[in-house]
């Protein structure tokens, strides 16, 4: 048996689902007061002096937490059903489906937010090791459960969620810097959908 990892945003869709995510479940008036307190962070970011790893954990927690975990979970629904399918890189979708057919194990991996990407991966077929939102009496803390799902954190996950060792070949499919250490587990590495021997950037 086979296992195929696939990063979300950028890979499997055309453009970042997090941020959009961000403005789509957030009431106006928490938007407006979160934009002014993380302004400092987010020009930081802009002028790339602080990495999207740190930057993600930050914006989250202003628009989530003490957010009541079902209210998420229904803008999810809606955002999956409205939003996604007008993002999704169909030739990304068809290699899902290749893997799907030779009867491989196939996880989504992605440091984007588990209310929508477990919604997704639920009508894909998938598994999923992503960005996950603590929730403690029913809302949510603004805290990542096992931190942000990228670069070392992203490889640490796989490795403590799946039993490499028990895949005849291993497939990863990633679009930018943080995706290094998933590639570097791959025996087949795709990048930005064209296939790569190694990682070097």
């Amino acid at each position: 048996m086979n296992l195929a990892l696939f990063d979300f945003d950028g890979t499997i869709t055309k453009q970042d689902t997090f941020t959009k995510f961000i403005f789509y479940a957030t009431p106006k008036t928490r938007l407006i007061i979160a934009g002014l307190c993380l302004l400092p962070i987010i020009l930081l970011y802009k002028l790339k002096l602080l990495p999207a790893s740190i930057t993600r954990p930050l914006v989250a927690k202003a628009a989530f937490i003490g957010r009541c975990h079902k209210a998420v979970n229904q803008s999810a629904q809606q955002y999956v059903d409205e939003y996604i399918p007008s993002v999704l890189r169909q030739s990304a979708i068809a290699q899902i489906k290749w893997h799907q057919q030779q009867g491989d194990t196939i996880y989504l991996v992605s440091a984007s937010l588990n209310p929508y990407l477990e919604l997704w991966c639920k009508q894909m077929g998938l598994r999923l090791i992503c960005s996950e939102l603590e929730v403690k009496n029913g809302k949510y803390t603004g805290r990542y459960v096992q931190g942000d799902c990228s670069k070392q954190t992203k490889a640490k996950l796989i490795k403590q969620t799946i039993q490499l060792a028990d895949y005849q070949q291993i497939y990863a499919y990633g679009d930018t810097p943080e995706d290094k250490q998933m590639l570097a587990l791959a025996d087949v590495r795709f990048y930005r959908g064209k296939p790569i021997s190694n990682y070097d950037n």
